[in-house]
């Protein structure tokens, strides 16, 4: 199966922006070589730029508080296992305290190191990083690979809490949702969403073998899918035919 997500609303869209982010970032960081070094790196200003928006710490606390009072209600509920509930609660206190304690936005400290952000000025420019450019980039780039390493961990654990702070509430997410086996007619399917609930997330599951790809649309009162096939030089193509899929709505 091939997992689509698709965010109702802009916060997750950046969470879910992050989160893919990371996840590229820790890849890189187990690699040698000097060019995934660069990609690391490149990466790592990526972050920075997603998360130096105004109120994304403030969003993410708040986030992080709204569980913590939402799960805590549950204490005492036969149906709920507390020893599991006390773990998810303390690790939001755990996220909630680290994000709080660094001062300014994330990835602050990176911001004020000179070396850093003149390599950040010139990635951004097609061929900006060759060595008659940043000639000390470049003989950092030819240092062993252990030093670059080291290196890079340290700076991409000054954002940390950030990336155990976004996984964590997008794991909480997901959790929220039960997938459904549905039926796109004619390869489109809507769905209106309930009153009184706000969905922020929806995650959908085709099969691999189907070859196809859904184009996604949703807001607040109605979530709609539409399925294409890729063609000659992948170019997409609606189909007429009855498909079903797995779909998820996460609250």
């Amino acid at each position: 199966m091939i997992l689509y997500e698709y965010p109702l609303q802009e916060r997750i869209r950046t969470y879910l922006r992050l989160e893919h982010l990371f996840i590229h970032l820790q890849q890189l960081l187990q690699r040698v070589d000097a060019i995934d070094h660069h990609f690391a790196l490149a990466t790592l200003f990526e972050i920075l730029e997603v998360s130096t928006r105004a109120d994304l710490k403030s969003d993410l606390l708040k986030d992080l508080d709204k569980q913590k009072h939402m799960l805590d209600s549950y204490r005492g509920n036969p149906a709920i296992a507390e020893s599991v509930l006390d773990e998810v609660i303390h690790q939001l206190e755990q996220c909630f305290e680290a994000l709080n304690n660094q001062s300014g936005k994330s990835g602050q400290s990176l911001t004020e190191n000179d070396w850093l952000m003149g390599i950040r000025s010139r990635i951004v420019i097609p061929g900006g990083t060759c060595g008659f450019d940043l000639p000390s980039y470049h003989a950092w780039q030819h240092k062993p690979s252990q030093v670059r390493q080291a290196q890079l961990q340290t700076w991409a654990q000054t954002l940390d809490p950030l990336a155990d702070t976004v996984h964590l509430l997008l794991k909480l997410l997901r959790d929220s949702g039960a997938p459904q086996k549905v039926i796109a007619n004619g390869g489109q399917f809507q769905q209106s969403l309930p009153q009184g609930r706000t969905f922020l997330l929806l995650r959908l599951a085709l099969d691999e073998t189907m070859d196809l790809v859904p184009e996604i649309s949703g807001n607040r009162l109605m979530v709609s899918v539409r399925l294409m096939r890729q063609g000659e030089e992948n170019r997409l193509q609606a189909i007429n035919e009855d498909v079903s899929f797995e779909l998820a709505l996460c609250a």
